[in-house]
């Protein structure tokens, strides 16, 4: 019986390709860890990083990166997005505190009554529990859309910026018969009584990737002369690519450089052509001190730049130090408080992002755990590291499985992996055709103990 159950294991793995060394050490899970043991080598010897720029010519922010999170207002704005109660953007304001998120859209007040409480309770809520979030709020740039920010900030005792948008593309312009003194009039009129009244103007031009340089030159001049010192460049329809997002931001650079007062720049990006991370990235390497985004992206049309991706990619090129591990949280908690559900191959927090049922991918994961490192084991088949978001590796069986996966699942649920409980689960997995749940190995294990 012996001979023929070895027999039978070795048919099993040269028939499906199955790995030949079969994982017989530790089977504890794969944390994931920030630190690498001292027993491992180098990173750079064990990682060669094509991302890593010539020595010569590297790159660095000179200011610490700044980041604003609209999930709370400009998020919204989808059109498939549940309104969120006021408890949950309490909670979602908390997780962007404990990512170290520098500020927030909190609302647009001018929109109604109800609005107008909902961004009361947050902007008190932030003053009384101190938060080092900086709170601003959404209004057209007129001065009855300013007003009640001003109000809500007497109340609370906290300045909050006012983001003060207008539409300047030609486009937009013809759609709406507006023309380019108006516009000049409104944001004069606008910044300046901002300024005049406590409430820290920061001015934003909608569709900037598609205006006109001498428009954006004048208005943003005419802003920074009544006192904005924050502006924003917007990529509102998702327009730029990463050169367009470069031209732009070094031109209102030199703009705001030709003013000679100290004012910072933004970046807004959309993702309708799926460039938004990579535009966000650019930005700040063109000039933007400040970059935008949402939880998991949320938004009109396409969304708006995954606040959770640019914080995941900055964390990786050594730009921000942030703690992540309130990551996957923070997704959860938007998601489920929105009612948008977060696709399982999204990064790192998606149901398939740390996990694996692919015979090969698995063995160097669990050969990687064997030698009782997890940041190897972390790393080997990642180019994300799941321990930074408090997160961990995951294996899984199904059809694209070898034995290391039986093996390693068998040892993990407490079960003796005998030749006849592999032969049998791994018999299971290929003729599955989707990875099997926990409670079908279950199943195949009781079946295969029978008498």
């Amino acid at each position: 019986m012996h001979s023929a159950r070895r027999s039978r294991g070795s048919e099993i793995r040269d028939t499906f390709g199955g790995d030949r060394d079969v994982d017989t050490g530790d089977s504890g899970p794969f944390p994931g860890t920030v630190d690498r043991p001292p027993t491992v080598p180098p990173a750079e010897d064990l990682i060669y990083d094509w991302n890593r720029p010539d020595p010569d010519n590297a790159w660095f922010p000179e200011r610490p990166v700044r980041l604003n999170d609209e999930t709370l207002r400009d998020g919204l704005q989808s059109p498939s997005v549940v309104s969120p109660p006021p408890e949950k953007r309490i909670e979602v304001l908390h997780l962007m505190e404990d990512l170290r998120i520098d500020s927030a859209d909190i609302g647009l007040p001018a929109a109604g009554s109800h609005v107008e409480a909902q961004v009361l309770r947050i902007a008190r809520e932030i003053a009384d529990n101190r938060m080092r979030i900086r709170p601003n709020c959404a209004a057209r740039t007129i001065v009855a859309d300013i007003e009640p920010i001003a109000r809500i900030s007497d109340q609370v005792g906290i300045p909050i910026e006012v983001a003060m948008f207008i539409g300047t593309s030609p486009i937009r312009q013809y759609a709406e018969d507006w023309d380019l003194d108006r516009l000049l009039r409104l944001t004069e009129a606008a910044v300046t009584w901002a300024a005049d009244h406590g409430v820290p103007p920061m001015y934003v031009t909608e569709d900037t990737t598609r205006t006109h340089p001498d428009t954006v030159r004048r208005l943003y001049t005419a802003a920074i002369e009544a006192g904005a010192r924050r502006v924003v460049v917007c990529d509102t329809v998702g327009h730029a690519t990463p050169d367009g997002t470069t031209r732009v931001l070094r031109f209102v650079r030199q703009v705001i450089d030709d003013t000679g007062e100290d004012v910072q720049l933004d970046w807004h990006g959309h993702r309708d052509r799926g460039l938004s991370v990579p535009n966000s990235l650019t930005a700040i390497e063109a000039g933007a001190d400040c970059v935008h985004g949402t939880a998991i992206g949320i938004g009109e049309r396409c969304g708006n730049t995954p606040m959770d991706q640019l914080l995941v990619n900055l964390r990786l090129l050594g730009w921000i130090d942030n703690d992540l591990r309130a990551l996957p949280e923070y997704c959860r908690l938007v998601a489920e408080a929105t009612g948008m559900a977060i696709p399982p191959g999204y990064p790192v927090v998606g149901e398939d992002a740390f996990r694996t049922g692919t015979g090969v991918h698995a063995a160097a994961i669990i050969k990687a755990r064997r030698r009782g490192d997890d940041w190897l084991a972390d790393r080997v088949y990642s180019g994300v590291p799941a321990g930074e978001y408090g997160l961990r590796q995951r294996v899984e069986v199904g059809p694209m499985s070898g034995l290391s996966n039986v093996v390693y699942w068998l040892r993990q649920h407490g079960h003796e992996p005998t030749s006849e409980l592999q032969a049998a689960v791994f018999r299971a997995a290929k003729e599955a055709r989707r990875v099997l749940t926990d409670g079908e190995i279950e199943t195949v294990i009781q079946r295969a103990q029978r008498p």
